[in-house]
């Protein structure tokens, strides 16, 4: 059973069904929340440099210049800016996925509730600007492909990456992805080389660096309130506040010490163990196939996995959003995972599930525990919040509930 493979026609087209649907909520809800939503799915996009240069502001100026060039509502302008992100990612994603073979350890991998569905039970999530850097990890990959001579990807990293970090500049913790990919597509095989492979990356660590010592000051942040409030009515708040009131590197580690207790501590150990727990069962049961430098140190892909997800930890001392943080980290790492694959850089070795397979043999176990897995829990997306329950049903229903009230 564990190491039999899906028919892939028929994955795809369920798959494809199923972006779909989340495609459609995505729509939906976005709409609802354009129209007079408060929260940090509209707030991060209003951040933009009418006060100056500010983190995370180039979308936001994007679509400030052009509802004021065109005279239409801003959140009208963020509202297609979103739709057209999310359907891009999702198009993009597909196509990343769908030559694949799928067994049923990579079908839990993909429907694990800290990937896909996640942003779906916590709203507030939908459509933020982490999405960019999920575009440009998959186009990347596309670039990076190993039977390619051509050197697209190291241009991506030049060029495109630091526009990345403009857009969302915590991006720059998850480079080891591309710089681990660059290291196996070329083969550096010594240590002065796989040096000289950072060069292309300093572009973005500069920039990087520089949004980081630089805040907005409040100055500049009044500037910014004010030609929102004169241009559009809108007001700065949650996200595009928070340029101001946690601007500086203190901050973003000590604003959320009063929060921690042993108790979420534990919760999110299990929410990372359980819903990293498909993909790092199958790292630790698969083998590099390509000679490289840096895998030598390495006897599976279990224990690399695991220092490229690392800035996880980093990320949740330096936000309240810990769902959000894991969300981010586990999408990084499963695409990762797929690149691998899709390239014969690994090979699956299921010989360890096969013990089990006398056992648990019968394919209802598997679907009751998939339905259980993948739609009964997902992390809240602030680290006090409880994990919820039975996302599967809830996600669905407040969609037809809402539809039909607004029929009424």
């Amino acid at each position: 059973m564990y190491n039999s493979y899906l028919n892939r026609d028929k994955f795809n087209y369920l798959f494809k069904i199923y972006l779909t649907f989340l495609g459609i909520l995505g729509f939906y809800h976005l709409f609802l929340k354009h129209t007079g939503g408060a929260d940090s799915t509209i707030s991060e996009w209003l951040i933009n440099y009418q006060g100056g240069f500010t983190k995370r502001g180039i979308i936001g100026e994007i679509c400030f210049t052009i509802a004021k060039f065109f005279g239409l509502k801003l959140r009208f302008i963020i509202y297609l800016f979103q739709v057209l992100t999310l359907g891009t990612y999702f198009f993009f994603l597909y196509h990343f996925i769908k030559t694949i073979k799928i067994n049923y350890l990579i079908l839990l991998i993909i429907f694990s509730p800290i990937f896909l569905l996640y942003p779906f039970a916590e709203l507030e999530v939908l459509a933020r600007k982490e999405v960019f850097i999920f575009i440009g990890l998959i186009i990347f990959f596309n670039l990076n492909n190993i039977n390619s001579n051509k050197k697209h990807d190291i241009l991506f990293v030049i060029f495109i990456l630091p526009l990345l970090v403009l857009i969302w500049e915590p991006v720059i913790f998850f480079i080891g992805f591309f710089y681990l990919s660059l290291l196996i597509k070329y083969k550096i095989k010594n240590f002065q080389k796989s040096v000289t492979m950072l060069t292309p990356f300093l572009p973005a660590i500069i920039i990087a660096f520089y949004i980081a010592f630089n805040p907005i000051t409040a100055e500049n942040h009044l500037i910014l309130e004010n030609s929102l409030k004169e241009n559009f009515n809108e007001i700065c708040y949650m996200s595009c506040s928070f340029l101001l009131h946690k601007s500086s590197i203190t901050d973003q580690f000590t604003s959320n010490i009063h929060l921690y207790s042993v108790e979420i501590f534990i919760r999110y150990f299990l929410i990372i163990l359980i819903g990293f727990g498909p993909l790092l069962i199958v790292s630790k049961n698969s083998k590099m196939v390509e000679d490289i430098y840096f895998f030598n140190l390495f006897k599976d892909l279990f224990y690399l996995t695991i220092i490229l997800m690392s800035p996880l930890f980093l990320l949740l001392a330096m936000g309240s959003d810990w769902g959000r943080w894991v969300h981010i980290s586990y999408t990084y790492s499963v695409l990762f995972f797929i690149h691998l694959i899709k390239n014969k850089i690994i090979i699956l070795d299921f010989n360890f599930f096969n013990r089990f397979k006398s056992k648990y043999n019968k394919k209802y176990i598997f679907v009751i525990f998939f339905i259980i897995f993948a739609f009964g829990w997902n992390p809240k997306t602030s680290l006090t919040g409880d994990v919820g329950s039975f996302p599967g049903y809830r996600v669905p229903y407040y969609f037809f509930k809402t539809v039909f009230n607004n029929f009424d």
